[in-house]
């Protein structure tokens, strides 16, 4: 081969097969027109930020903060969730005043040092706004990302590991007999996981009878007697055809949790939740110990401090997480892969207030992890749908996403802004305004 030649060919890299290199004549190794004309029509042009606005609306009567991340190519934009229901305007502030003039002009493929950035951009870092307002962007970018690559983000996370996600739905009563009848209706419907939630008279029952307003009493004790009473005749009546589940919602002192979950375990609960408020984590290694009743942890994190030590010390079986309040996709498939080396599952946060943008992005991640445990489901109103198309769907006690490019779910603004957030009361009067008996505050 002549030198000429020899160079010609060593500049045509991975694209030339190596058959029509064996069947050419020498002094004709020139690459095929078509390869790298095909390549020149699939060069894109840089990308900058244009503008990043918030949309806050709620359709469900619940408020939620959506981030739209607008690019220089004509018509791809992210959609991310920001959602901080009972501070919006504070997260909005945030995004708006703060973070738009920061990012603005920045290449929106570049998500990992936009949120290193991000972070440290206001020096005072994880707390819940700034975190909320970290996410919505963060959510958006990854959007973007799979428009432009033109695949669904489960497909940039490495893929699907199952065909659906398992999910779990709500069930409350009155009495135990209303719990049972309400679960035996999600039974009918193909759900395999229900978390179970039953009121004690006379009190504001996390999960069954809480009211809006400033008067509302509860005592721990009363609860933490009748809740074994409730799965004792659950299991009774249902045996082992359902997995069931129970949120104490921090809500009683540390040393009736520990013997609250004792309590429950021979009624085999796939988990209890939040046993511990976040300030009372310390109290997991004596939980650990005592009982065998599975443990989903992590509604209120917001910063790694608070789980590192949980997941690490092999303490908690469910990371339960609110994604948009630790930052977003980003961090949350972070989390996802530290818990995986611990045999610690998924089981992200997804009530309500997490807007359906939030649930398309839980549900791709949980489409993408090995170890995915479960995902709190939400059957979205008709008004949520029209606001958001392309929400997740609920067939056979799964969630299922759309194959479409990003997240897969738009918002139509013109329907959202037919929604308007009520600033009246300015935050959830019933959070801080829960006492006991004798007056004293306690914890949501």
């Amino acid at each position: 081969m002549h030198r000429r030649d020899l160079l010609k060919w060593t500049s045509l890299g991975a694209g030339a097969s190596l058959p029509w290199l064996l069947t050419t004549p020498l002094g004709s190794f020139e690459q095929p027109a078509a390869p790298l004309s095909a390549v020149a029509d699939k060069k894109l042009s840089p990308l900058k930020i244009t503008d990043i606005k918030t949309i806050l609306t709620a359709p469900a009567k619940i408020r939620l903060v959506v981030v739209k991340v607008t690019t220089s190519e004509p018509g791809l934009y992210g959609l991310g969730c920001a959602t901080f229901t009972q501070r919006p305007r504070v997260v909005e502030t945030a995004v708006e005043k703060y973070l738009k003039p920061f990012l603005v002009g920045k290449d929106p493929l570049q998500i990992e040092d936009i949120w290193q950035a991000s972070f440290v951009s206001s020096y005072w870092r994880n707390g819940p706004v700034l975190n909320n307002a970290i996410s919505g962007v963060d959510m958006a970018l990854w959007d973007i990302l799979g428009k432009r690559a033109g695949m669904p983000v489960y497909q940039l996370l490495g893929g699907k590991c199952r065909k659906a996600v398992d999910v779990y739905r709500h069930a409350s009563g009155a009495t135990f007999q209303d719990v049972e009848r309400n679960i035996r209706r999600f039974m009918e419907q193909g759900y395999r996981y229900v978390r179970a939630q039953v009121a004690v008279p006379g009190y504001a029952t996390y999960g069954a009878t809480i009211k809006p307003g400033r008067s509302q009493t509860w005592e721990p004790s009363y609860y933490v007697r009748t809740v074994p009473r409730l799965f004792e005749h659950l299991r009774k009546q249902l045996s082992d055809e359902v997995e069931l589940l129970h949120d104490v919602h921090e809500r009683v002192p540390p040393v009736l949790a520990l013997r609250l979950a004792k309590d429950l375990e021979p009624y085999r609960l796939f988990f209890l939740e939040d046993p511990f408020s976040p300030e009372d984590v310390g109290y997991f290694t004596h939980l650990r110990q005592q009982t065998t009743t599975p443990i989903a942890m992590g509604e209120l994190f917001n910063n790694p401090n608070e789980w590192l030590p949980l997941v690490t010390g092999r303490l908690i079986d469910f990371i339960r997480i609110h994604m948009s309040q630790v930052g977003g996709l980003s961090m949350a498939r972070k989390i996802a892969a530290l818990c995986e080396f611990f045999a610690v599952r998924t089981a992200w946060h997804g009530p309500g207030d997490v807007s359906p943008v939030g649930h398309a992005a839980n549900v791709h991640l949980d489409l993408a992890v090995p170890n995915f445990g479960i995902q709190e489901a939400r059957d979205f109103t008709q008004a949520e749908q029209d606001a958001f198309p392309g929400c997740p769907t609920l067939k056979d006690g799964y969630y299922w996403v759309n194959d479409k490019p990003g997240l897969g779910i738009d918002l139509d603004e013109k329907v959202a802004a037919q929604f308007p957030i009520n600033d009246d009361p300015p935050f959830d009067m019933q959070w801080g305004n829960l006492r006991r008996r004798d007056g004293a505050i306690t914890k949501p």
